[in-house]
């Protein structure tokens, strides 16, 4: 996430005491081959919506990480050609080999998505090689522009590769004037552009006909907070094999209290929208269902008209960044949501930030929603969090998070280890 702007943002220096039992010796910067499990505190926020799955009882970290690149929003898409996909910005790709501490001069192929250091506004584009998470080859494809006008930068969102067609969704981003929420740089979230294609796994690329002018479904913030602002594809599973019914599905976080914060890690609400995924539909906003509630039978009911869209999950003050993923060894839809939380500033500083991670799961995705685990203060900073199908274990117990972390200071050492600001995997496992 870019936070370069020293106007808007301020430089965090996080001092809350940390939720994590880990290890006392500290493991190698980039990568940890070795285990040392351990359980992260259960803190969960009194008045959870979600009751506690009867199935799962908490997450273990096996203590296995590693860290690619030094950029961050990486959103994987398992191709047909058993190669990942993923959008990336704001950072660098230098080396591929080993990661290394983050440099502020931007060395190697770099990227922003605002206008910085001399560089128009665009979002990069990669290739991830390998089936060991451990070691893995980032292959960097390039960059594309993507003028965030009259927004102040143009993020990477939802990311699909299907039937050789890779599907770039783009996104806005501004300030709410009146608003800092908590200093989580960008405080508004703007609308979701449209998806730009390449039929060439990311060597070229057509352009979306929509503008941040005139997005894809004519969301503008000046008007009303935005409820689809930055989607995620729902993740299928290689070449989306396990679509129910042929779908892609899209996750966004919003909200629809024009008090509240509604920005890139912040909302009040979950929505679900689908299309039949092709050239001819991902860009046309008639082509889309909205997940508009329940009938009094309990079935999701979906509408072809954007007004009549409604929350999946409600819970004030406490949603953000929604990713979701489909395991097929448990049978389960497994959804990330990440928030910003404001909290007192300390005495001695602006440190007034915290990051929570919750991950719910469900047989279907119209729910019901269950929470497998919160995660406070996770990262400490941990954002854009997501698992990539590809590393999933057969029978399901197994997985890896992606995520990047601690933005306010891409070379703090996190908590838990191995949280950078770059494409941060860590092994999960389901108990």
């Amino acid at each position: 996430m870019n936070k370069y702007r020293i106007t808007l943002i301020v430089s965090l220096f996080y001092t809350a005491s940390l939720a994590q039992s880990s290890p006392a010796a500290k493991p190698e910067y980039g990568f940890s081959r070795t285990k040392s499990p351990f359980r992260w505190a259960d803190n969960t926020p009194a008045g959870c919506p979600f009751p506690k799955s009867p199935r799962f009882a908490k997450l273990l970290f096996s203590g296995r990480y590693a860290n690619y690149t030094n950029g961050d929003t990486w959103y994987p898409s398992w191709a047909d050609d058993d190669a990942l996909y993923s959008p990336w910005t704001d950072g660098y790709i230098l080396r591929t080999d080993v990661f290394e501490p983050f440099q502020e001069s931007h060395p190697g192929l770099a990227c922003n998505s605002l206008d910085f250091m001399g560089r128009k506004a665009a979002t990069g584009n990669a290739k991830i090689v390998g089936n060991d998470p451990l070691n893995l080859q980032i292959v960097p494809l390039g960059r594309t522009d993507g003028p965030p006008a009259p927004y102040g930068g143009r993020y990477p969102c939802g990311s699909l590769v299907h039937n050789g067609v890779w599907y770039y969704g783009t996104y806005c981003l501004t300030n709410n004037p009146t608003n800092d929420c908590g200093g989580n740089g960008w405080t508004e979230m703007g609308p979701f552009v449209g998806f730009r294609t390449s039929t060439d796994y990311g060597k070229t690329w057509q352009e979306t006909p929509h503008t941040p002018v005139k997005p894809i479904f004519g969301e503008n913030p000046a008007q009303a907070k935005v409820k689809i602002g930055s989607p995620h594809f729902v993740d299928f599973g290689k070449n989306m094999q396990h679509s129910p019914d042929g779908y892609a599905y899209l996750t966004a976080h919003g909200a629809t209290n024009p008090a509240v914060c509604n920005n890139w890690i912040q909302g009040d609400e979950i929505y679900l929208i689908r299309v039949k995924p092709s050239l001819q539909t991902l860009n046309d906003p008639n082509a889309y269902e909205f997940y508009a509630g329940k009938d009094k039978a309990g079935k999701p009911i979906w509408s072809r008209q954007f007004a009549d869209l409604k929350p999946l999950l409600t819970w004030d003050g406490h949603l953000g960044c929604v990713t979701v993923t489909y395991n097929p060894g448990l049978k389960k839809y497994l959804m990330c949501i990440s928030r910003g939380i404001q909290v007192e500033k300390a005495d001695k500083g602006p440190t007034n930030l915290r990051y929570d991670t919750m991950i719910l799961e469900a047989d279907a995705l119209t729910g019901n929603w269950k929470l497998l685990q919160y995660l406070d203060r996770f990262g400490p900073m941990a954002y854009f969090v997501n698992i990539p199908s590809k590393f999933i274990s057969p029978d399901g117990r197994t997985m890896w998070l992606s995520y990047s972390a601690n933005w306010d200071d891409k070379n703090r050492y996190g908590n838990p280890a191995g949280s950078y600001y770059s494409f941060s995997l860590h092994e999960i496992m389901m108990e």
